[in-house]
């Protein structure tokens, strides 16, 4: 797939715009001690601060905190015996850290130290996903982040498996108070990405002659053949056609507990768009810490065991560039020349202003 340099937010210039807001979905009911404006006051451009590459690892990233101990910015934590380095999530994107890592900078020079891991996380997969197409769902913040992470042992138990079936992933998801619906809506995270070898190859080649490629290849292939850089519903349409990656992704299709929502999802995708807004929501509020739980900001990195590092700290690989004039904004926000850039306008009082390096962005 091509790759191109990380899409980085570069400057942050304020004054109206006559733009959509967020789509008018149905959401769960909000834990107690997140609200959609908690940063209204301490931090107004919170929700304005994003990235638009990484969709895929981004969101993945958000995935596995909320899936491992709650939503509560864990999986960040850089501890080498911490969830970051647990199996499951060896394939995490680093580049996905580092872009949290920029915009946690960016939202300390301009809030101080308010906005926490965790929100960040949620907020930045949110963006992500609607600057490759996907919806523009809302995103109740509040969240603090854990002081402590989950063992590897919770990590690898708490993260279902490339080859697990239908039964298996709903038994799962139930332990999280996940339903069935919510577990066909979040795997159409699976529309961008990539799928590792090492996790497909068996449904690839035949278990009595399993002599080509050998059992340690790093090759990699897209998650959705149809569109893997836009988030939209080909993913099911893949599955009703047999083409699913993973074994956990084509059960959903044969597996009748879930290919009748499988098959509404392939054939409306506004459907889609409105369940996966539902609840990734939901998932996001997953055994949440608020108020005076945990803390709302990563403390200083620590030697000690016992206050392990953040990679939530200032990058040295942001670069600065000078915002446009008001005229081009507002060019920008009315353009359909650019989509990558046409489409941060739709949302939020306050342009963001990103430098883009055209080419396809790398979304594994």
């Amino acid at each position: 797939m091509a790759s191109t340099s990380t899409f980085l937010l570069l400057a942050l210039t304020a004054f109206p715009l006559l733009c959509m807001g967020a789509a008018a979905f149905d959401y769960p009911p909000l834990v107690k001690g997140l609200s959609w404006t908690f940063y209204k006051s301490s931090c107004p451009k919170a929700e304005s601060i994003r990235d638009v590459g990484l969709a895929a690892g981004l969101l993945r990233i958000h995935y596995h905190d909320c899936f491992v101990q709650g939503c509560d910015g864990s999986v960040l934590l850089d501890d080498s015996d911490g969830e970051k380095f647990a199996p499951p999530n060896l394939s995490l994107r680093q580049s996905g850290f580092n872009v949290i890592n920029d915009i946690r900078n960016l939202l300390q020079k301009e809030c101080g130290r308010v906005v926490s891991c965790a929100d960040i996380a949620a907020l930045a997969a949110r963006d992500s996903i609607f600057l490759v197409e996907g919806p523009d769902y809302k995103v109740p913040t509040g969240r603090r982040d854990g002081l402590t992470f989950a063992s590897r042992a919770t990590t690898l138990e708490s993260l279902p498996l490339p080859s697990s079936n239908a039964t298996s992933l709903i038994t799962a998801l139930g332990k999280l108070n996940l339903d069935t619906n919510d577990l066909v809506a979040l795997s159409g995270g699976h529309s961008i990405g990539i799928g590792h070898c090492s996790n497909f190859t068996d449904r690839l080649y035949p278990t009595q002659t399993p002599t080509c490629p050998p059992a340690n290849t790093e090759n990699e292939n897209v998650l959705d053949i149809r569109s893997p850089n836009v988030f939209d519903n080909k993913y099911y349409v893949n599955l009703m056609k047999q083409q699913g990656l993973f074994t956990s992704d084509q059960t959903l299709h044969t597996d009748s507990k879930t290919r009748d929502l499988v098959i509404s999802f392939a054939v409306d995708q506004s459907l889609f768009f409105e369940k996966f807004a539902y609840s990734v929501a939901k998932m996001g509020m997953l055994n949440v810490l608020t108020g005076s739980q945990g803390r709302s900001v990563p403390t200083a990195p620590s030697a000690t065991r016992s206050e392990p590092t953040r990679p939530c700290r200032p990058s040295s690989t942001a670069t600065a560039r000078p915002p446009p004039s008001r005229a081009a904004g507002a060019e920008n926000c009315n353009s359909q020349a650019n989509k990558r850039a046409h489409v941060v306008c739709r949302r939020s009082s306050a342009l963001i202003v990103v430098y883009i390096t055209m080419g396809l962005p790398n979304l594994d």
